[in-house]
């Protein structure tokens, strides 16, 4: 099923053109939340997510690949946009990430921290001074943290 899903939703979205940043499918006992993040080099409008909602659940209620009741939610990534894939990862190297694990590592599940490293196994994550290597297989959830920036004030110091 998760092949047929992932073929179904590609194929939808790019077919559409538009780029399928991720997805996340979280079934529960009843029902089912399948979350989509699409993108474009123009950025993503109301009426393109409606588009590519109309379009995708149209397509999964012929194909019947959700056997429960099943919520449908399109939108951009975001400015705090989840990270699905190394090559996500590696847009993002040296800015800051918030990382859930699925198991402690050292005895903690978040870091929150810089993005040292990333290659096709793990990534390298610095947390107020100790540098934590993560498996992706580990990971549960990445997100992009916004960086701030707070204004200065006269005299150049920050408010």
């Amino acid at each position: 099923m998760q092949e047929k899903l992932d073929t179904l939703i590609e194929t939808t979205v790019t077919g559409l053109g538009y780029e399928l940043w991720g997805y996340e499918y979280r079934p529960q006992k009843e029902s089912a939340l399948l979350r989509v993040f699409i993108d474009s080099e123009n950025g993503i409008t109301v009426e393109d997510c409606g588009r590519v909602s109309h379009q995708l659940g149209s397509a999964l209620d012929v194909d019947d690949l959700i056997p429960l009741a099943y919520i449908l939610e399109v939108s951009s990534p975001g400015i705090d946009r989840v990270l699905f894939v190394p090559a996500h990862y590696t847009r993002y190297l040296g800015r800051n990430v918030k990382i859930r694990t699925r198991l402690p590592i050292e005895k903690r599940r978040n870091f929150v921290g810089k993005l040292l490293d990333v290659n096709d196994e793990h990534i390298k994550v610095e947390v107020e001074g100790t540098v934590y290597e993560i498996v992706y297989d580990l990971i549960d959830r990445g997100r992009l943290v916004l960086d701030v920036v707070r204004p200065q004030r006269k005299g150049g110091k920050q408010a």
